[in-house]
């Protein structure tokens, strides 16, 4: 089990790894950062209305089952985020950089790290 600044650390440890987030959904509001690459904060208030979103479309379309997690591909960025099954309004965001990461080995960590987050 780990807290929100000690799932964020592990999360770092990532090779590429630049900055990351646990957020509730329903506000925007940011419970715990590190890092960097973007401004964090408005990413995820604006990742919130993505999730959002995605959630009330599976509604509307009567799609069953949860997001495992999201994945936004920039040029020079990859972006994951991982709403979690434990703490239903909360995601965890993780930029990379796209030339230094490993998205299967990153998409594990967050599974990982999601699997042990006590907030």
């Amino acid at each position: 089990m780990s807290n929100i600044n000690e799932a964020l650390e592990e999360l770092m440890t990532l090779d590429g790894a630049m900055g990351g987030c646990i957020v509730d959904y329903m506000s925007g509001m940011v419970l715990g950062m590190t890092g960097g690459g973007v401004d964090l904060e408005l990413a995820a208030a604006g990742n919130s209305q993505v999730v959002k979103a995605k959630v009330a479309t599976m509604k509307s379309l009567d799609i069953k089952g949860e997001i495992e997690d999201m994945l936004i591909t920039l040029e020079s960025q990859l972006h994951i985020i991982r709403p979690t099954a434990k703490h239903e309004d909360l995601f965890i965001y993780l930029v990379l950089d796209k030339a230094k990461a490993n998205l299967a080995l990153a998409r594990r960590k967050v599974q990982a790290v999601e699997n042990k987050l006590e907030v």
